[in-house]
C-alpha cells in the first residue's frame, strides 16, 4: 500500500526547506507536537502496511491448530491414517521454533482421495490468505516442467524459484502436484535445500514446508486395504506400520514417477510417507453431502446415495473402492439435482 496524497503533501509540507518562513510564527508547543504527530505517524506507518497487504509476520502467518485438527475430522473421510499424521506432523513443525530441517510431507494415494484437499487445509490454517497465499506455491508436473529434453534447465529454475521465494519468506510452502508425471532425477535438484544446513549460501530453509503429491504407490495402499477388507476387518485398524515400508520401497522403484531413485527417500529427508486409502461406498455419500451443503443445497441421502451408487469401483466383482473416489462429485451432482 503506497502513502496517500495528502499524507505525501504532509510530508513534504513538515520537511521541505520552502515552507519554513511559513511555520515560523508557531508556537513552539505547536511545532513540537506537530513533529511528534509526524514522528508517530513515521513509526507506525510500516505496522498500518502490515495490517493491510499480506506479509511473512505472524499477522499473516500463524498455524490455527484447532481449525486444521477440525477441518480434518469432519471434511476428510475415510482417512484415519492421514489425518493423524497430517495434525500431529504439522503442528509439531510450526510449534518447534528451531526445526532442523523443513518439514517434507509426501502424501501418496488414488485419484479422489484427498492430497489435494489436505494440502488445501493445512494452507488454509497456517496462512491467512489460504491458496491465494503469496507464500504458497504450487508446481504441477504437466504445466511447469512438460519437456523430458529440457529438464536441466527446470532443475536451475527450480532451485532459483525455492531460493528466491525462502528468501522472501523462511515460512514458505511448496506443492508439488503429480510427482508420478515428474521427471526422474529432477526433483533431486532440491535436496540440498530439504537436508540439515543450518543456511545455504546465507539463506535458511529450516521452516520451510514442502508437500508432494503422487499417484505412486497407490497399488500397494490398495492391496492392504483389500486384504483387510477380504479378512473382514475393519479398514480403521489398518496403521501407519502395515503400509509405510511398502510404500516408500514401491515409490522408490517406481520408474514412472519422479521419485524414481530419489536421494531424498535414499538419504530419509522425507519426514513422513503419507498413506490415502482407497474410498468406499460410505465415504463417497459423505462427500456428496458435504458438496451439496457446500453448494447451498439441502443435503438429501437419497440424492447422495443415487450418485455414490453409479460411481465406477474396484475390484469389478466386489465393487469395494471407487475407482475415482470423490473427484468428480461436484461435476456429476449436478445431474441429479
Amino acid at each position: 500500500m503506497k502513502p496517500k496524497k495528502r499524507h505525501v503533501l504532509l510530508l513534504l509540507l513538515l520537511v521541505c526547506s520552502g515552507t519554513t518562513e511559513a511555520i515560523e510564527p508557531i508556537s513552539t508547543s505547536i511545532a513540537v507536537g506537530m513533529a511528534a504527530a509526524l514522528t508517530g505517524f513515521l513509526a507506525s506507518y510500516q505496522n498500518i502496511l502490515y495490517y493491510f497487504h499480506e506479509c511473512c509476520r505472524p499477522e499473516w502467518i500463524s498455524l490455527n491448530r484447532t481449525g486444521l485438527q477440525h477441518d480434518l475430522e469432519t471434511k476428510l473421510f475415510g482417512q484415519h491414517i492421514a489425518s493423524r499424521i497430517v495434525l500431529k506432523a504439522v503442528s509439531g513443525f510450526v510449534a518447534n521454533k528451531n526445526p532442523k530441517k523443513p518439514l517434507v510431507l509426501s502424501l501418496h494415494g488414488w485419484t479422489g482421495t484427498g492430497k489435494n484437499f489436505v494440502s488445501q487445509l493445512i494452507a488454509e490454517n497456517i496462512y491467512k490468505e489460504g491458496m491465494d497465499s503469496s507464500f504458497v506455491h504450487v508446481f504441477t508436473a504437466e504445466l511447469h516442467f512438460p519437456h523430458s529434453n529440457q529438464i536441466e534447465t527446470y532443475k536451475s529454475q527450480l532451485q532459483h524459484w525455492i531460493k528466491g521465494n525462502v528468501t522472501n519468506c523462511a515460512h514458505s510452502m511448496f506443492i508439488f502436484d503429480e510427482m508420478d508425471k515428474m521427471q526422474p532425477g529432477l526433483i533431486d535438484s532440491i535436496k540440498p535445500f530439504l537436508d540439515y544446513y543450518e543456511k545455504l549460501d546465507g539463506v535458511s530453509y529450516q521452516k520451510a514446508i514442502f508437500i508432494f503429491l503422487s499417484n505412486a504407490g497407490g497399488e500397494s495402499i490398495i492391496e492392504t486395504a483389500l486384504n483387510f477388507w477380504r479378512a473382514g476387518r475393519d479398514r480403521e485398524e489398518i496403521e501407519l506400520k502395515d503400509l509405510e515400508t511398502a510404500l516408500s520401497l514401491s515409490v522408490f522403484n517406481n520408474k514412472k514417477s519422479g521419485f524414481w531413485h530419489t536421494s531424498l527417500i535414499d538419504k530419509n529427508l522425507v519426514d513422513f510417507f503419507v498413506p490415502f486409502l482407497p474410498l468406499e461406498y460410505r465415504h463417497v455419500v459423505q462427500c456428496v453431502l458435504a458438496e451439496m451443503e457446500a453448494k447451498d443445497l439441502e443435503p438429501k441421502k437419497s440424492v447422495a446415495e443415487q450418485v455414490a451408487k453409479d460411481l465406477v469401483y474396484s475390484p469389478k466383482s466386489e465393487r469395494v473402492f471407487a475407482v475415482k473416489g470423490c473427484k468428480t462429485i461436484g461435476s456429476k451432482l449436478d445431474y441429479y439435482i
